[in-house]
This record gives C-alpha cells, structure tokens and sequence, in this order.
C-alpha cells in the first residue's frame, strides 16, 4: 500500500468519524437542515418501526421526534457514541460500526433510555462523505 494511499485512508477515517459525532450533535441541539445535507438524497434510515427514505422522510422524521420533545433542544437529552471503527478501502464507499447510548434527564439525574447499534454506510460525493444508510439495532 502506496503512502498516498494510506494518507487518504486515514483522511476518510477521520472525516466519517466527525461526521458520526457531529449527526449526533445536530440531532440533539443543532439545525436540522444541517442535519439532514449529512445524507445521500437517497439515503434509507432503517429503525425499527419507524424507517425513512430520502431526505425530506428523514427530516420529517427528526421533526417529529423534535415536536414530541423526544430529542432536540429543550429535551434534555443527548446522544453518545462510543466504541466507533471504520472500514475504508480507497473505493468511494465505507462501513462505520458503533454504539450509541441515549439519554434523558440530562440537566437533573442522567438516565440512559436507550442504547444501541448503528451500521452505517457512508459514499463518497463531490462536496465529501455523506450517509447512505444507517441501520439501527436496539440492545
């Protein structure tokens, strides 16, 4: 493997990573348009019994869980990822594995709500890595 080659493995690496972590920053407490241009037009959402095509579904479904208070600013919880690899080959497309906890009673007596599995793929477009599927497993 040339060191190019590894320079740009690194590079992705690094950019899917920030992505990872700043979709869950977003989701908590940031711009949902913002949120939603980190997805392939046609990305797929893919949570049990509530899966999402494209973005407009993907943004009306973070603005349901915004409305219900269930995320979002003023609901007093916050995503954590952790435990997160990434597999780049040099192609235009990788895999991002990790856990996430979910929180609630942030601001009081932090309480983990759920926790999970994301498996993501992630294609690379000309403005740079963008999701095209998550895949969501509870437990």
């Amino acid at each position: 493997m040339t060191d190019t080659l590894i320079a740009q493995r690194v590079a992705d690496e690094l950019e899917i990573r920030n992505l990872v972590a700043r979709l869950a920053q977003l989701a908590d407490m940031g711009d949902l348009n913002e949120y939603v241009s980190l997805f392939t037009d046609d990305a797929s959402w893919e949570m049990p019994g509530a899966p999402r095509r494209g973005r407009a579904d993907i943004m009306a479904g973070a603005q349901e869980r915004r409305g219900g208070g269930t995320t979002g600013p003023g609901s007093n919880t916050r995503h954590v990822i952790s435990t997160l690899s990434v597999q780049t080959d040099g192609s235009d497309e990788a895999i991002a594995d990790s856990y996430w906890l979910f929180y609630g009673s942030t601001t009081s007596s932090p309480a983990v709500l759920l926790m999970g599995h994301y498996h993501d793929t992630w294609r690379r477009l000309a403005d740079g890595w963008r999701l095209a599927r998550r895949e969501i497993a509870f437990g």
